[in-house]
């Protein structure tokens, strides 16, 4: 520390880095990001280490000065970069993608830069103002119910929007209107999933204390879907025991298959009942982006909240999940807690966010989906979404060609195959194709059996890139069929 010419203390930089040394490591950081993702299917799809590598090649303890920028750079390429799994790879085709594209990491890098924590509207009112005009963009542009306008936000994952779903249908099946007494001496409430929902909704049922055994699972049809005349005798069945209905969770593309529940007749199961209604559309969601696809969407008129992930399909990278609320005031009631530190004078119809999601703190998430928005536009993002539908055609057209392998199902940009044989013949191919490193794809398991799952999604995947895939796939079935 030192001292300027007024005789006021100055803090130097931190570590060894100024604004001069900021800027030259900024700069080829970009240069080494672009070239990255531009060849970024030169590395192993999957990281090629053993458990505990990563950490046995790391220093012991915190140096007691600062080290250069170049001697950390140098570490991160040498000791970091062999256990990276590449999800930007476009030979990367399991789980679902985790886009990322220039504008919004841009988006992201200038958030950082800025270190706005948004969590009232005086704390940043650009941060706010963009979040709520940038979803109700998204309402007119996926055709969303119009009354979703002015009642989204930006969650870090679906699973935190399904939880805060989950805590409003606890409430409003309680009926508790303020009520501070917790759960104690209150009625059982229930959720209920189809067999093919996120594994995240029975983890919010547990989070907000209605426990897993109190989570309906029911059962799906043969296309996967959730199963609304069974849904509604189970949830007879639960009101004639003085179990509270709290909340149906449908799925708009499950995880597994991207099957689409029916959410109009579910819909009209929750109304009836008068149980909470959410929709999950955290994968397929970003499809409504084409019109060709928004009656996939059909009964959303009935959902009480929906959700779906921009960091998925949308090119907007991680983490970023858009909620909207029915009735945004039962959120805010939900979840509202005021403290005197967090009274601030400001107009009483403004948004503070902090009061639509679990956390207090939040990110400036909005300015990213903003920089992909515009960068991109409409016909950009539909022709994004519509690459990635007819690169799945094709491979599925390649499953159906050889009969060796069965084709379950191909939706959107997933499909689901196997070889014709038992599990663990599946399984073993499976892995042969991973440990290659080639390629990475996943398994689930549909109607109790082991299914591969192919989903061509990444930023930079061809159709040369699915081609070669399928030989692939073909070069470690030859050994075993």
């Amino acid at each position: 520390m030192n001292e300027n010419a007024d005789g006021n203390r100055k803090i130097e930089s931190c570590g060894t880095m100024n604004a001069e040394m900021f800027c030259a490591a900024g700069h080829a950081m970009v240069d080494w990001i672009a070239d990255y993702l531009e060849n970024a299917e030169r590395y192993p799809v999957l990281a090629q280490i053993e458990p505990g590598e990563v950490r046995a090649s790391l220093a012991n303890e915190i140096p007691e000065q600062g080290e250069t920028w170049n001697r950390i750079w140098k570490d991160f390429e040498k000791q970091i970069m062999p256990g990276v799994t590449h999800w930007q790879s476009p030979n990367f085709f399991g789980y679902f993608p985790a886009n990322v594209s220039y504008p919004s990491i841009l988006g992201e890098f200038l958030s950082a830069g800025l270190g706005v924590n948004g969590m009232l509207w005086s704390t940043s009112p650009a941060a706010t103002e963009l979040e709520t005009h940038v979803l109700d963009l998204l309402v007119d542009a996926m055709g969303l119910p119009s009354f979703f306008k002015g009642a989204g936000v930006i969650q870090d994952t679906a699973s935190s929007a399904s939880l805060c779903a989950i805590l409003c249908g606890r409430e409003q099946a309680l009926e508790w209107n303020g009520n501070e007494s917790g759960l104690s001496g209150e009625s059982a409430t229930a959720v209920y999933v189809s067999d093919q929902a996120h594994s995240s909704i029975e983890k919010g049922a547990k989070i907000a204390g209605i426990g897993r055994e109190y989570v309906r699972v029911i059962e799906s049809d043969e296309v996967c879907a959730m199963n609304a005349e069974m849904l509604e005798q189970v949830i007879r069945e639960d009101t004639a025991k003085g179990i509270l209905p709290a909340i149906v969770n449908a799925t708009l593309g499950t995880t597994s298959s991207l099957a689409v529940d029916p959410l109009r007749a579910i819909g009209e199961v929750c109304r009836r009942y008068g149980v909470w209604f959410h929709v999950d559309g955290a994968m397929a969601g970003s499809a409504l982006i084409c019109p060709e696809y928004q009656a996939l969407a059909d009964g959303l008129e009935f959902a009480d909240s929906y959700c779906f992930n921009p960091h998925k399909w949308l090119l907007t990278n991680f983490d970023c999940d858009v909620m909207y609320v029915r009735r945004p005031e039962r959120l805010v009631r939900t979840l509202s807690i005021m403290p005197e530190y967090l009274r601030a004078k400001q107009a009483d119809d403004v948004i503070n966010y902090r009061d639509w999601h679990v956390p207090l703190g939040r990110r400036f998430r909005a300015l990213k989906l903003w920089f992909v928005l515009r960068s991109f536009g409409l016909n950009g993002l539909r022709s994004h979404i519509r690459e990635h539908v007819r690169l799945a055609e094709l491979f599925a057209k390649l499953v159906r060609a050889d009969g060796r392998f069965e084709l379950i199902s191909c939706r959107l940009n997933l499909v689901c195959f196997r070889v014709k044989g038992d599990d663990a013949m599946n399984d073993n191919l499976l892995q042969r194709i991973n440990d290659a490193g080639r390629i990475f794809i996943t398994h689930t398991k549909i109607g109790g059996r082991y299914v591969l799952r192919f989903c061509p999604a990444q930023m930079n995947t061809q159709e040369r890139h699915v081609r070669s895939a399928w030989e692939e796939i073909l070069r470690h079935v030859s050994d075993q069929v």
